[in-house]
């Protein structure tokens, strides 16, 4: 039966990943690319067609998942760039000296890229594809001058921008609800995290709560990354009843964030009362059942389905039983267990409610509220145009993008010289490839692909050399070389090693195809050989000029600060309880995105000097708990705002007002204070006026209630300061 279980769930998650827009995506590339080649071959012959797929192959890195809006200009600099650099090292095929001396400066310009982020790295990649590539053109095709394959070159790669401009408007739909079904994804895995939380500290899984903790913190860095990917695209132009309801379903999915953001308020307190193990189990199933619950909404969506009927879980939360036997406490500003108990079975009530919604939605049921997004979505969106700020700022010495650019030059120029000196020198490419796909910005990135290209080359040498001697037909040939494109870039970012795997046999067949009289096991192991080369050169200047995450941690800690800051200045404002516009609201979603946005980078860069050399490791201890307040300040602010937002029917504006006020002021003083001016005294103390006596809950008078958030956020605000202080202090000799 567990076993049963078991291969069923496997089953899932293999058709998920099938069904998924990586996936799709990396279809429609290798379609591009078989098309393209295949006509080229068809009316121009088998050169031009080799010399076309090269111009595919080279446009084909930044082809992801996108909006329509741009989608043109994201891929023209590749095949711009890329095809005067094509032509060069054409001309310089004969000249090996001067070759160099073009790959070096090259490979400078092209990693300079990096400046743009996630945008430019791909056509970093792109631009040097289309030299390596043109290293690769076959001897015996010289007859063609270096004119005419440029030109073939550039006819693959304008072929492959109108394809793929065309593939992405024809996806577009399908990318939609795919991108909806892959965030749902994370947000199950996030909830299942939280509800893990609420096994009492006694029997706690995985050593305790400080490794749940770490791990909260990398799947909300990666939900807020997928978050913002999702947003590109299913917010842009919600103009159909169908984008609509998708756009809606995504603003719900962030309403769902926040309110298992709140789980995290008050749970050690319960976790100390072992009377009130009980209820957190009860909460923790409750939690994982509406997380398979959304986890089949997002089957549904792949599958193409109608979504079965949601259950609300409310009754079950309704049935338990809060302890009200266990001791009061002893005054009445502290509340007891019983109504912190209370307290997170609403939250979690809450989560089940946006569940409704969303099942709601999902099955058409429910119109979907989208004034704000509709006339404001461009706010929302990552740019799409090209901007000349990033290369204007890099000129630094201690800029992390001019530092990789210079580091993979220098590799490059090593890597070409060692290939040449090498005995065999018939793919002296190779080498120069696999240093292209190896080295990163940072050393975890490259330790990462390091290990994943040896073991991927291996595993893809050994498939590829038992293809090719069992002499499979051209045509079966051809269908494996579009597969492995398909899978290698779909898989790019996802399963680098599959990636590698694919992309050594697309390799090996498609040297055999160009050069059908070499030798399939002298390719075998010479492209093992060059792999190790490339990798250990790859690894051996990962070292030169490093850029350490600690020289990046201070910048990052400011931003999450200034983000903290803005962010509680916004949210605890009550111009949206005034406002006759969505003007506030939407002034505190762009506040709340960068705080989350702000602190995924942090996350994402203490993850990654988790692998550098511990002697240059950012304190890790005092990073740690400034990531954790950071989240425990949100989810105060967090639980005020749903409070403004949800009841401000059981609120005294009058009562509250003036303590908001101080709250926003006192929080945004102290997160943005000078670290050398320390942190006198807790500035909590003006956020309220003194301890006041806690209603029930669900009473209607929820101010004190505000009142104690405001409290507990201006201490945290103090604590995150002095977290901030202790990492940014100069470490001692």
């Amino acid at each position: 039966m567990q076993m049963s279980r078991s291969s069923e769930r496997r089953t899932r998650v293999a058709l998920r990943v099938a069904l998924s827009y990586y996936v799709a995506n990396g279809l429609s590339a290798a379609l591009g690319l078989m098309l393209i080649s295949g006509g080229v071959h068809f009316f121009l012959g088998a050169f031009a067609a080799s010399a076309a797929s090269v111009g595919v192959i080279v446009c084909i890195p930044p082809d992801q998942a996108a909006p329509k809006r741009g989608k043109f200009w994201q891929l023209l600099p590749a095949a711009l760039i890329g095809l005067p650099l094509f032509f060069a090292v054409q001309a310089l095929h004969a000249a090996p000296i001067r070759l160099g001396l073009l790959l070096v400066p090259a490979t400078f310009i092209a990693f300079l890229a990096a400046a743009w982020g996630k945008r430019g790295l791909p056509i970093a990649v792109s631009v040097m594809f289309a030299m390596v590539f043109s290293m690769a053109v076959p001897e015996h095709a010289v007859s063609g001058t270096a004119l005419a394959s440029s030109l073939y070159f550039a006819l693959g790669a304008g072929l492959y921008l109108l394809y793929a401009t065309l593939a992405n408007a024809v996806l577009n739909a399908r990318y939609r609800v795919q991108m909806l079904a892959d965030t749902l994804l994370s947000l199950t895995n996030l909830m299942r995290t939280q509800a893990r939380q609420f096994t009492p500290a006694a029997v706690g899984e995985s050593g305790g709560r400080a490794p749940l903790m770490g791990q909260l913190l990398q799947q909300q860095a990666a939900l807020a990354d997928q978050l913002q990917a999702a947003r590109n695209i299913l917010l842009e132009s919600p103009r159909t009843p169908r984008r609509q309801q998708l756009a809606g379903m995504l603003m719900l999915v962030l309403e769902m964030r926040d309110h298992l953001l709140a789980c995290e308020l008050d749970l050690d307190t319960l976790k100390s009362h072992p009377g009130h193990a009980p209820v957190l189990s009860a909460l923790r199933e409750v939690l994982d059942a509406l997380a398979y619950e959304i986890e089949l909404l997002a089957d549904a969506l792949l599958y193409g389905r109608q979504p079965a009927p949601f259950e609300s879980r409310r009754p079950q939360l309704a049935a338990l039983h809060w302890g009200e036997g266990a001791p009061a406490a002893s005054d009445g500003a502290t509340p007891s267990a019983a109504v912190l108990a209370r307290g997170l079975a609403k939250r979690v009530g809450n989560i089940n409610d946006e569940a409704l919604r969303l099942f709601a939605l999902a099955r058409g049921e429910a119109e979907p509220d989208l004034a704000l997004v509709r006339t404001t979505w461009q706010m929302f969106v990552s740019p799409t145009a090209w901007s000349w700020r990033p290369f204007v700022a890099l000129w630094r010495w201690d800029a992390p993008p001019l530092r990789h650019a210079i580091r993979a030059a220098l590799a490059i120029g090593t890597a070409y010289a060692i290939s040449l000196a090498l005995p065999w020198g018939t793919h002296d490419y190779w080498i120069l490839l696999t240093i292209v796909v190896v080295l990163r910005g940072s050393l975890a990135q490259t330790l990462e692909r390091r290990n994943s290209r040896v073991a991927g080359t291996l595993m893809g040498c050994i498939l590829a050399g038992a293809l090719l001697s069992a002499h499979a037909p051209v045509l079966v040939l051809l269908v494996v070389v579009t597969l492995a494109q398909a899978v290698a870039h779909a898989l790019a970012v996802r399963r680098y090693l599959v990636t590698a795997v694919a992309a050594t046999v697309l390799g090996l067949v498609q040297a055999h195809m160009l050069n059908a009289g070499a030798t399939p096991a002298f390719d075998v192991v010479e492209r093992m050989a060059d792999t190790l080369i490339g990798v250990a050169i790859a690894w051996a200047f990962s070292y030169v000029l490093p850029s350490w995450e600690r020289t990046q941690i201070p910048a990052l800690v400011a931003r999450t600060l200034e983000a903290q800051a803005r962010h509680a200045r916004v949210a605890l404002g009550l111009g949206q309880l005034q406002a006759v516009d969505n003007e506030p609201e939407l002034e505190w979603r762009l506040a709340r995105r960068e705080a989350y946005d702000s602190l995924s980078a942090l996350v994402q860069a203490t993850q990654r000097s988790l692998s550098e050399p511990r002697a240059v490791r950012p304190p890790l201890e005092p990073l740690g708990r400034l990531m954790a307040h950071s989240y425990q300040l949100l989810a105060q602010l967090t639980a005020v705002k749903t409070m403004l937002l949800l009841r401000r029917g059981n609120l005294k504006s009058e009562q509250i007002r003036a303590p908001l006020m101080r709250a926003a002021e006192t929080i945004e003083a102290t997160l943005i204070s000078s670290p050398s001016a320390g942190v006198a005294g807790a500035p909590c103390a003006d956020a309220s006026p003194g301890p006041v006596a806690l209603p029930d809950p669900f009473e209607n008078d929820l101010s004190p209630w505000v009142l104690r958030r405001l409290d507990l956020a201006a201490g945290i605000a103090v604590q995150l300061r002095d977290d901030a202080n202790q990492v940014l202090r100069p470490p001692t000799t």
